[in-house]
């Protein structure tokens, strides 16, 4: 399984699949048993006194070193405390061995250190590397004099490589697996982040179509220029929603505050409610404004599409520390549903944007009925154009248009 997901992420990113192969297991270490060939012949040329001894060593010495050489390779079992005494008990038994009879049984050392090596990974190896080093060079040197000087390089360098060489293997699939979980949380997140952006905007963009289109054919047998007015902008919500699909699908989208409550203005108005938006604080970066864009696409489609309001009020209050955004309609929510199951998706997909910024989004009932929809954002004058607003209201209901909100 975890194989196909593998290859499903490389296909993904256009990348071609790289095979690790599998894992080291225990039969790594097994071939190194050979080293202990000299004893056996010496034990079968009877070149060995107390051969029954020696056999009995020979056997606990391979049974023991095959046990910690399975161990070895899964972490929970080497750090147990069986593994540990198993370690202990081949030591004492190699000592022993090597002091009784000496020659090719002093071989056993760097068979040992394969053993302490494989099991014994971390800061904390090189103490005990040179520790058996030291120790089997002393009773090599005891056995044999200066020819068991040997012994201590084979010993300390089999320790130190077969540790080193495992834990790189181990860190390399450590680091190809978190790379892979990344590609594959990467894969998620950018196709979460599409279908957000697909629903807001052809939501968004779908219900403003509806709207206009049933403006203009409500105009269009007593005001002509009014209805092809409608039909008008139904051109170009059109165009601009093909432009921001080619956007989202790139991931190069960027929303904006002023744009939106232009468009929100236009689609209330047309839908026959009657916009009221109020302005105050700091000026805010983009990024917050693209943030809070996204709040007021989603509000204004659901005052539209549900609650059959007559007014919809949009305010903008920054402090020092937060930024505020409240849409709240006086309408009743669809029938026979309640206010609060009112853009499920949308408020959810908008709920993940503002709290990976930082901030909430709550949606429910109104204080005096009508649905409100509240979103806060830690403030971030990054990017920020300077100079405060002051408070107004701007309200499409008289002769004169309300100009944009700057961005």
């Amino acid at each position: 399984m975890r194989g196909l997901r593998s290859r499903k992420t490389c296909r993904a990113h256009g990348e071609r699949e790289r095979h690790a192969g599998p894992p080291p297991t225990g039969f790594t270490l097994l071939p190194w048993l050979l080293m202990g060939m000299g004893s056996l012949s010496n034990l079968f040329q009877g070149e060995t006194p107390n051969p029954l001894i020696g056999g009995l060593g020979l056997l606990t010495f391979n049974s023991l070193y095959v046990f910690l050489a399975f161990r070895a390779f899964d972490r929970g079992k080497r750090d147990a405390t069986a593994t540990r005494v198993a370690l202990l008990l081949l030591a004492l038994l190699t000592c022993a061995l090597a002091i009784g009879y000496g020659g090719n049984w002093l071989l056993f050392f760097p068979l040992l250190g394969l053993a302490v090596g494989a099991v014994l990974r971390g800061p904390g190896l090189g103490r005990w590397g040179w520790s058996l080093a030291v120790l089997a060079g002393a009773v090599a040197g005891v056995k044999e004099g200066w020819d068991g000087i040997g012994i201590l390089y084979g010993t300390f360098l089999s320790t130190m490589v077969t540790s080193a060489i495992l834990s790189l293997s181990e860190a390399v699939r450590e680091l190809r697996a978190a790379r892979e979980e990344l590609a594959r949380r990467a894969v998620e997140e950018e196709r979460l982040r599409f279908s957000r952006d697909l629903h807001d905007l052809l939501g968004h963009t779908l219900s403003v179509i509806v709207v206009k289109s049933e403006a203009a054919r409500r105009l269009a047998p007593r005001d002509l220029d009014a209805s092809l007015a409608q039909i008008n902008d139904i051109e170009s919500v059109g165009r601009q929603a093909l432009t921001e699909i080619r956007e989202a699908v790139t991931g190069y989208r960027e929303n904006s505050l002023a744009t939106e409550v232009d468009r929100a203005r236009s689609v209330l108005t047309a839908a026959g409610v009657e916009p009221t938006v109020r302005r105050s604080g700091a000026p805010l970066s983009a990024r917050t404004e693209a943030l809070l864009g996204w709040v007021v696409r989603e509000a204004v489609t659901n005052a539209v599409r549900h609650s059959g309001a007559r007014h919809c009020e949009i305010a903008v209050h920054g402090t020092a520390d937060r930024v505020r955004l409240t849409v709240t309609d006086d309408g009743h929510g669809p029938t026979g549903a309640p206010p609060s199951a009112v853009g499920g998706t949308g408020l959810k997909g908008l709920r993940e944007r503002l709290t990976a910024a930082g901030g909430t989004l709550t949606a429910g009932p109104g204080p005096h009925g009508g649905f409100t929809v509240t979103a806060e954002l830690p403030q971030d004058t990054a990017g920020a154009e300077a100079g405060p607003r002051s408070e107004a209201e701007l309200s499409s209901g008289g002769p004169t248009p309300p100009p944009p909100l700057p961005p």
